[in-house]
């Protein structure tokens, strides 16, 4: 939808949420945020979970909902060609053979040999009206398949709804799984019933899911790992930072960095995921699927040559987005201070997540 972000809000405050990171020598999760209302305004961006070890962090992702196949413009978007959710009539993605599930999805959690799983949680949310109305009673509970095994149902853990204005209701939820895919083998994880509406409005229909997964790997390079989130509107020039403190990062440090996000829309420029790290110019991120201005351009995009599967494997998603970046030369010199900061000047859009897999030595 194409709606600014000061036509949509009603009552929740617009600034920076922030949050100063201490680094941990080992892995942890961290204290879960106090949960707020399900009606909530939304929820500062806090850290998950921290550390520092051989490893990294992978994500499978995929959306809940798209627009109906039967209109050859619907094929030519979910082909990547240019849309928003608001154009388009939206249903459910149901991929299974349960006739008990309304949508279901499959992503893929790609490890690399030898790894071991230290932390796993996934997140999911969408908007609640469109055509219909959804009850958000429903928001904390989906369901989730391993790799060969049945649904299971997952309760959430935390849950947030922040209503605005002119027919969008948007929420995230998520849950910690590290017992579960610690003990799955590889494949496709399916999710099904997130509690997303279907039909037809200007603020449009969105919704997915990311499981975020840490692994320990003595293969690789030391690292250290982070995990936030929350759930925060974006505008203006401030969006939403995540500064890290005390982080000794050597000079020309690699890694990644990941973000989801909520109801961006392609070709809307004037959203970017920025970091500074000390120096005069902040590196914004971009690849081949998003540009630097329009990161929030609804991908489910990874860095060149690591591509886990999906099912369906939409290249728009219409309002979901859930992208890895590689950090490719964001920090040439060393240090101890790197911020990222995640902002849309003119898309209706929802902070949730955001990772990072940052070499701790060269």
């Amino acid at each position: 939808m194409r709606q600014s972000l000061g036509q949509m809000l009603r009552h929740a405050a617009v600034g920076v949420f922030s949050l100063a990171v201490m680094w941990a020598p080992c892995g942890s999760a961290a204290a879960a945020p106090v949960a707020p209302s399900p009606e909530a305004d939304g929820l500062a961006f806090s850290q998950r979970y921290r550390a520092v070890q051989h490893g990294g962090i992978v994500r499978a992702a995929n959306a809940s909902a798209t627009c109906r196949a039967q209109a050859s413009a619907c094929r030519n978007v979910q082909a990547g060609g240019q849309g928003v959710n608001g154009d388009f009539d939206m249903f459910y993605i149901d991929v299974d053979s349960d006739p008990n599930t309304y949508n279901s999805s499959r992503a893929e959690v790609r490890l690399p040999a030898g790894s071991r799983v230290t932390y796993a949680r996934l997140y999911w949310g969408g908007n609640l009206l469109a055509g219909e109305q959804k009850p958000w009673q429903d928001n904390g509970r989906v369901l989730i398949a391993e790799p060969g095994g049945e649904y299971k149902e997952l309760l959430a853990d935390t849950v947030v709804g922040h209503r605005v204005a002119d027919g969008a209701d948007a929420f995230q939820a998520s849950a910690d799984v590290t017992e579960l895919v610690r003990d799955s083998k590889p494949g496709l994880y399916t999710v099904a019933q997130v509690n997303v509406a279907m039909g037809r409005s200007a603020a449009g229909t969105w919704g997915g899911w990311t499981l975020v997964v840490a692994y320990e790997n003595p293969e690789e390079p030391l690292r250290h790992l982070a995990l936030w989130d929350g759930f925060a509107p974006l505008g203006g020039r401030s969006g939403v930072e995540m500064p890290l403190s005390g982080l000794p990062f050597p000079a020309g440090a690699g890694g990644r960095a990941g973000l989801v996000a909520y109801n961006g829309d392609r070709g809307t420029a004037g959203d970017s995921l920025v970091l500074t790290a000390g120096g005069p110019v902040p590196t914004a991120f971009t690849d081949r699927a998003n540009p630097f201005d329009d990161v929030l351009n609804s991908t489910i995009a990874d860095p060149r040559g690591a591509s886990p599967d999906r099912v369906p494997a939409y290249a728009n998603t219409l309002g979901y987005d859930s992208d890895v970046f590689d950090l490719e030369g964001g920090l040439p010199h060393a240090g101890d201070r790197v911020a990222f900061r995640l902002m849309s000047q003119r898309d209706a859009a929802w902070a949730g997540v955001l990772f990072a897999a940052v070499d701790a030595r060269r």
